[in-house]
Parts: C-alpha cells; sequence; structure tokens
C-alpha cells in the first residue's frame, strides 16, 4: 500500500522567533493593557430607586416561582400563582402606573439608558481599535508567512481557518500562517489572562463577545424600550397555564417501595 508523500517547506527557523513570538507577545500586552483601559473608563453603576428595585425583583419572583413550582406544594403554589398573577394584571408592582398602556420611552431620551450605551459603546472601541491596529500590522510586516506547522492531522475544512492570507491551494492544512496565528490568539490566551489579571478581567470578557456577536435569542428582561407591563402579563400568562405536581407526591408509597425492596 503506498503512502501518501509527506509535505516538506524549506522555511527559515528565525521565522518561528520573530514572527510567532512577537505576535503572542502584542497580543499579550494588548490584553494586559486594554484590561486596565477598561477598568479606567469604567463608571460606578448608578443607585436604583425603590420602585425600580421592586419591579424587577417582582418579575424575577414570577421567574423563579415558574422555574421551581415543583418544590411547592399545591396549596402553597395556588396562592402564589394567584398573588402575583393578581399583581401583574392589575401592574401594582410597576413603577410608573400612570403611563401603563403607552409605549416605552426612547432610550436616546433616558439619560440612564444612554450611561449604558456609552458604557458599552466604551468597551466596544476599546476591543475594535487594538485589534484593528494589530491587524494592520501584521499585515504590513508579516503578511503570507508561514510560521508553523501542527503536530496532528487536519481536515481539508480548516484550511480556510488556518492559512488566511496564503493564497495556496495544495498546502497541506497542518501549516499555519501568520494572520491565522493572530485569530487563533485573541480566542487561546484567555487563560493566559486568567492566570495574570484574574478570572473577573476585561480581556477575557472581550473576547467571549467576539465569539458571541450575532443576534441573541432572548431579549433583555429590564434594558432599554423594553415595556415592563408586556413582560408581567406575559408571566402572568405563564404562571396560568402551569399544570402543577410536587416532588412529594406520592413520597409515602414511594418510600415503602424502596423499603420492601
Amino acid at each position: 500500500m503506498a503512502q501518501i508523500p509527506v509535505q516538506t517547506i524549506h522555511r527559515d527557523p528565525q521565522l518561528f522567533y520573530w514572527i510567532l513570538f512577537p505576535i503572542t507577545i502584542v497580543m499579550i500586552l494588548t490584553g494586559v493593557l486594554r484590561h486596565y483601559a477598561a477598568v479606567l473608563m469604567q463608571t460606578a453603576p448608578k443607585k436604583q430607586d425603590r420602585k425600580t428595585i421592586r419591579e424587577q425583583r417582582s418579575l424575577l419572583h414570577g421567574i423563579n416561582v415558574r422555574s421551581n413550582f415543583h418544590a411547592l406544594s399545591k396549596r402553597s403554589f395556588n396562592n402564589r400563582r394567584d398573588a402575583l398573577t393578581a399583581a401583574y394584571e392589575s401592574g401594582a408592582y410597576l413603577k410608573d402606573p400612570e403611563r401603563r398602556g403607552q409605549p416605552p420611552p426612547n432610550p436616546m431620551s433616558d439619560p440612564s439608558s444612554m450611561d449604558g450605551m456609552m458604557g458599552m459603546m466604551k468597551n466596544q472601541m476599546a476591543m475594535i481599535i487594538p485589534n484593528t491596529l494589530i491587524m494592520s500590522w501584521i499585515n504590513a510586516f508579516f503578511s503570507g508567512y508561514v510560521i508553523m506547522k501542527l503536530p496532528f492531522p487536519l481536515t481539508i475544512k480548516f484550511k480556510s481557518m488556518l492559512q488566511a492570507g496564503v493564497a495556496t491551494r495544495d498546502m497541506d492544512p497542518r501549516w499555519m500562517s501568520s494572520i491565522s496565528w493572530y485569530f487563533l490568539c485573541i480566542f487561546g490566551l484567555q487563560s493566559v489572562f486568567n492566570f495574570i489579571l484574574g478570572d473577573n478581567n476585561a480581556a477575557s470578557q472581550m473576547a467571549q463577545q467576539m465569539g458571541q456577536m450575532g443576534p441573541q435569542p432572548q431579549g433583555q428582561m429590564f434594558g432599554p424600550g423594553v415595556d415592563p407591563d408586556k413582560q408581567f402579563l406575559g408571566e402572568a400568562e405563564n404562571l396560568a397555564v402551569i399544570e402543577h405536581y410536587s416532588v412529594l407526591d406520592g413520597v409515602e408509597q414511594r418510600l415503602l417501595e424502596g423499603i420492601s425492596v
């Protein structure tokens, strides 16, 4: 049986030290600087008033009752469901009951929403600007270089991911270009940042945000532009359709059957 010949590319050994190491070190230093820049730009959250906290906690109370109804007895669950449903439908927990039935305020005119949007914009700029500069630096100095070969085999599907910037059709997918190493460093250095900066660091959080870009399946619960009255009415409907059962139903019979066995 004929063996597939091993593909060999003669490279300058100095490429490993003058391309791979500088890109890795620059990515680590950029992540550290990004973390401290995010800490300096972070603003302290504003203290919420009592009505806003009551509105949010009341909705969370209904969600917790709906999620853990099986841990309650039937009587206890019915009492909680009746009380919450009546309060939700009457608008007793709304922060502004007089605005019930009106469209939610424009987020652009709400100072609290503007502060949150400005904080998100700062985080996005702290992520986009360094990545753009590093990408331009790599394209200017290291574009088209093949820097290393992975020690394990890969399928042809990994070729476009590992050989970005290298227009070759017959190259083994195990060879990696400099631009591909940059993209791998963005998502692969999270453990390094956790070791240097701790678990709750801005560098790893921004890498996770890049991996989660796209439409979210569920909307924000208390975000700007959300109508709390519709959320309360929706939660009241969710509570009304629950068919209650308890984990303690028939527990005596199950206990006796377990003892008899």
